[in-house]
């Protein structure tokens, strides 16, 4: 029986050509998913990954709470036009402590992995109260409330405590001192400002809303958005990664 004849087997019975394609999908996916369980971790260590300080979580929170990841993502792909854009190409280490993850899945604003830093306070500030006096095409609904309602944090320790149990290395001391380092990253007088940055080096601290006699959500989402992007020196993973 020639070769042509065996495979004439295949093509004309259509369950001994099923049987055959789940035979080989099974063993690709073998060799493929296998080798992932030995592994203790697929996510490569980047310097200067940290966990979120307690203010910049109770701003994620604020942001997951309103649902800003359903118009920007936090997710550059290693494509020229987003990297010419938005700046270097997002890494997995940079969504490590994400419970959940903010990659989000459409952008009907721009990419926000990498806007810490791009803009002052001030703008944040503008652009939450009324989108429009700061980019007037934007459609994006204003959050007014948010500098006027005061920040809830008493229950960030027991957030800390949750993402610690999902693996987030939020030390024991890190959730005993969360209420007094938020109070701290959001003040401008704070004397523990150097155990504030110990914890959690890169942390900005400072009055974010433009109003130092109070601490509001605003407060919070701002430390948050200026945080993003700005843990990783890019230049220096770039250069190990040319040693490479």
């Amino acid at each position: 029986m020639s070769i042509w004849n065996r495979h004439k087997i295949f093509e004309t019975n259509s369950a001994i050509l099923l049987i055959g394609v789940l035979i080989v999908i099974s063993i690709g996916g073998l060799v493929e998913i296998a080798p992932l369980f030995y592994l203790k971790s697929t996510i490569e260590t980047v310097d200067g990954m940290r966990p979120y300080s307690p203010l910049e979580l109770a701003g994620r929170n604020i942001y997951v709470r309103e649902g800003c990841y359903n118009c920007h993502s936090q997710q550059i792909r290693p494509l020229r036009d987003e990297v010419e854009r938005y700046g270097h190409y997002s890494l997995a280490a940079e969504s490590m402590y994400d419970r959940p993850f903010q990659w989000g899945s459409k952008r009907t604003g721009p990419d926000l992995a990498r806007l810490g830093g791009r803009y002052s306070d001030a703008w944040h500030k503008e652009h939450l109260d009324d989108p429009r006096r700061a980019v007037p095409e934007s459609i994006m609904p204003s959050y007014p409330q948010l500098g006027k309602s005061p920040l809830e944090a008493q229950e960030i320790a027991q957030d800390m405590r949750v993402q610690a149990a999902l693996g987030v290395p939020y030390t024991p001391e890190m959730i005993e001192k969360a209420i007094a380092d938020l109070r701290t990253q959001a003040t401008t007088d704070g004397d523990d400002q150097d155990a504030l940055l110990a914890r959690y080096p890169k942390a900005q601290a400072r009055d974010f809303d433009g109003d130092p006699s109070r601490l509001t959500e605003a407060d919070a989402l701002i430390a948050y958005l200026q945080m993003l992007g700005t843990l990783v020196d890019f230049k220096l993973y770039d250069n190990k990664a040319n040693i490479r």
